[in-house]
């Protein structure tokens, strides 16, 4: 993996069940402010375990294709959906904290 794949890997690690980043947050705590698409083709392409279904897009969207397996897994940690997604602010209030 390149390290900007591992740094991606190391990110997602440390969310707990529950937690929703945005494919921008994620690049940007990795290293790569503005490399949002980058994640988003990483995971994409991926077959390495990680929590994939914790990251949605910027407006809270759902993995186009896996929408209700995204949704099922989300669920399950107790994440509320609205609409078929997640509210941003919901996503980032969850980010914050000591």
């Amino acid at each position: 993996m390149t390290p900007f794949e591992d740094a991606v890997c190391a990110v997602l690690s440390r969310l707990a069940p529950g937690e929703v980043v945005t494919y921008g947050e994620v690049a940007a705590e990795a290293g790569s402010p503005g490399a949002a698409r980058a994640v988003g083709t990483f995971l994409a392409r991926t077959e390495t375990s990680v929590p994939w279904w914790r990251v949605v897009t910027s407006t809270g969207r759902l993995v186009p294709g896996h929408e209700a397996d995204h949704a099922r897994r989300l669920r399950r940690e107790g994440v509320q959906l609205h609409g078929g997604k997640v509210r941003t602010k919901m996503v980032r209030a969850r980010r914050r904290g000591p």
